[in-house]
């Protein structure tokens, strides 16, 4: 990793973070000019009560869509570099040990059955079903992919048991979609899509913190994840404890994927595509591609949520479509280019 172009790449992404995020505060289906974005900011800043419509629509929809984007691309995209540095695998994703899916599950649980138990927390009843999903789904690849000997898990093992996890929890969701009602399964197929149009100050604050505090935890165990690269054997004879270090990322990427996925639905490719685009830039160090991920998954999901809004103004399609577009044909062009097909 060359330090200087490391801080030139960072340099850039910061710019590149900051237009793109005046653009999405801008555009839309409603556009809202400067002197109106000025002077909602002067009127909370002074105290007063917001009257203008579109300085209403600014602080109360437009701004914490943004900054819930930025916050969101960047757990997907650290999610991603922990989880192919853990795996030392480039076609790893965060949802592939299962977070997504049980997200996903328990969303659409909750949609179909959630009044039917009662189970309503106000705006919160959604991310709480979501969040609590993705732990579970994870919860249960780890503890199925454990040796009967040992007690630990090989890399093998957790793919492998994320894979069938996977496919066990969309089954559910496929199930509760078929006896849902219209409104209900509708609910469901949005959700699965991604979107970022429910976001809201109170939820926004919760992600914020949790992904900030992950992303300076992952940075701690940087150099750990490098030397793993070399393999296990290797950084066991540098002292590190694998199970442990397996143990801690798996944690970290639980709780910062699955708090991100429970406000947002399921978001795909960021995760895959980032790691990939900026080890193709300056090497595969995880003490770079973990603050860079976090400015690039930013960068992305906030430049897919203005063009999600754009394309059919004033309606909008799905997070979700516009990220898998992009990621699709990208990933399969750094595939060939790395050579991973045979």
């Amino acid at each position: 990793m060359n330090p200087n172009k490391s801080k030139a790449i960072g340099g850039i992404l910061i710019i590149l973070l900051v237009l793109i995020s005046l653009f999405s505060v801008k555009f839309g289906a409603v556009t809202i000019s400067i002197q109106e974005i000025w002077s909602s900011l002067s009127h909370i800043l002074e105290g007063t009560e917001i009257t203008d419509l579109n300085e209403r629509i600014f602080m109360q929809i437009r701004l914490p869509r943004v900054i819930m984007g930025i916050f969101v691309g960047a757990a997907l995209a650290v999610g991603g570099v922990l989880m192919q540095a853990l795996f030392r695998n480039p076609i790893v994703e965060p949802g592939l040990i299962g977070t997504s899916s049980g997200a996903a599950f328990g969303a659409a649980l909750y949609f179909v059955l959630g009044a039917t138990f009662g189970f309503h927390f106000g705006e919160w009843t959604l991310p709480i079903a979501a969040c609590i999903g993705g732990i579970l789904s994870t919860l249960m690849v780890f503890y199925l992919s454990q040796s009967r000997e040992g007690g630990k898990s090989s890399v093998v093992s957790l793919l492998l048991t994320g894979i069938a996890i996977n496919a066990l929890f969309l089954s559910g969701v496929g199930f509760l979609s078929y006896i849902a009602r219209d409104p209900q399964a509708r609910s469901i197929t949005f959700w699965n899509l991604g979107t970022l149009s429910g976001s809201y100050w109170e939820g926004l604050y919760l992600v914020a913190g949790v992904t900030v505090c992950c992303v300076l935890i992952s940075l701690r165990y940087a150099k750990q994840l490098n030397a793993l690269m070399l393999g296990e054997q290797e950084a066991q004879l540098l002292g590190i404890s694998i199970f442990q270090l397996k143990i801690k990322i798996l944690l970290v990427n639980v709780v910062m994927v699955a708090v991100a996925t429970a406000f947002v639905g399921v978001i795909g490719f960021v995760g895959l595509i980032v790691p990939h685009l900026l080890r193709m830039l300056n090497g595969s160090d995880n003490r770079f591609l973990i603050w860079a991920g976090a400015l690039l998954g930013a960068i992305i999901l906030t430049g897919a949520d203005l063009t999600a809004r754009l394309l059919l103004a004033p309606a909008e399609l799905p997070i979700g479509i516009v990220t898998s577009l992009i990621g699709v044909p990208v990933f399969i062009i750094l595939l060939r280019r790395s050579n991973y097909f045979f």
